[in-house]
């Protein structure tokens, strides 16, 4: 029997797209593996329980999957599939023996893209297959486009209501914390007022940067909330553990300083060097029914304000109502 992954899982560096099997046939899955694999990184389930749980925890760019399976089915994966948010947007190819209409019809309606009969012929499965991939590819990048800040390259406000919408349904699910730490640049009027816009651009991108340089997991969701304000989405985290992360925000941003002018400009280094601070407020939460997540927001905010009131540059915490 193949094990699960049999063929290799992708590294972080790989750009190469992923073709998951799910397939209980060690035969046609090794066909499926000698037609593409040496173009696409692929991953194999023998089951569909297992194949489910591959697809969620490595997104490939597409899913092969068998129609007759023991145990689970290919149609109640693939309605599985559609039915997680994880894993509604990998496109899912059916292949099967079977050339009836109705079949196909009703694993379209189920949110298949596509079929593949067996016998298997080599031209057509590359082709299809890279077809679609491309098009997933495409509409990703279509996706990244639209849901990033064009100034600083982190998500945006639009991905960020997504996001949290998205984080507080699972936090939900699993009764597990979800933690919010709003930033806002100390002062930044008077950046913009004495430097110009140009520095203040400048000055949001190195922020950004810093503060994406403090996170250390990639689940955590960093956004550009709007205008010099950020915030940061951390799953799974009590508020001490977001305590720890905004402290790491602050002092990376502290730690920031921005030349304006050549070292042998005749003005004092005061005049001629930029130090940017943030205010930073923290809320947790451990959501349940009836609790809206702006709730969140209005103790982040809360937060925030205390740590303006408290003289900038720290971080002040609420806990969200129960």
């Amino acid at each position: 029997m193949l094990p699960e992954a049999a063929f290799g899982k992708p590294t972080m560096d790989d750009k190469r797209a992923t073709v998951l099997v799910i397939d209980d046939s060690p035969t046609s899955a090794h066909q499926l593996f000698a037609l593409l694999g040496d173009d696409y990184d692929m991953l194999v389930a023998t089951r569909g329980e297992a194949g489910i749980e591959l697809a969620a925890g490595e997104n490939p760019d597409l899913i092969l999957l068998d129609v007759v399976m023991p145990e689970l089915g290919g149609y109640e994966v693939c309605r599985r599939l559609k039915a997680d948010e994880r894993t509604a947007h990998i496109p899912v190819v059916f292949v099967t023996s079977y050339g009836e209409e109705s079949e196909e019809a009703h694993g379209l309606s189920l949110g298949a893209i596509d079929y593949l009969t067996k016998p298997l012929a080599p031209a057509i499965v590359r082709a299809r297959v890279r077809n679609h991939v491309e098009l997933k590819r495409s509409r990703d990048q279509l996706l990244r486009l639209t849901t990033l800040d064009p100034l600083t390259g982190i998500d945006n406000r639009r991905r960020f209501d997504e996001s949290l919408a998205k984080e507080w349904g699972r936090a939900m699910r699993d009764a597990q914390p979800l933690s919010l730490v709003m930033i806002d640049v100390d002062r930044f009027k008077d950046i913009n007022d004495r430097h110009g816009h140009a520095v203040g651009d400048h000055c949001l991108v190195r922020v950004a940067a810093a503060l994406r340089g403090a996170l250390q997991r990639a689940a955590d969701v960093l956004t550009r909330y709007g205008g010099e304000e950020f915030a940061c989405l951390l799953p799974a985290t009590d508020l001490s553990g977001a305590m720890q992360t905004a402290e790491r925000m602050r002092a990376a941003v502290e730690a920031l300083v921005f030349a304006l002018l050549p070292a042998d400009a005749e003005i004092p280094d005061d005049q001629r060097l930029l130090r940017v601070t943030v205010s930073i407020g923290v809320a947790s939460v451990v959501p349940r029914d009836g609790m809206p997540p702006r709730s969140l927001l209005e103790a982040s905010d809360g937060a925030l304000y205390e740590a303006k009131l408290a003289g900038r540059n720290c971080v002040c915490a609420q806990r969200a109502p129960h």
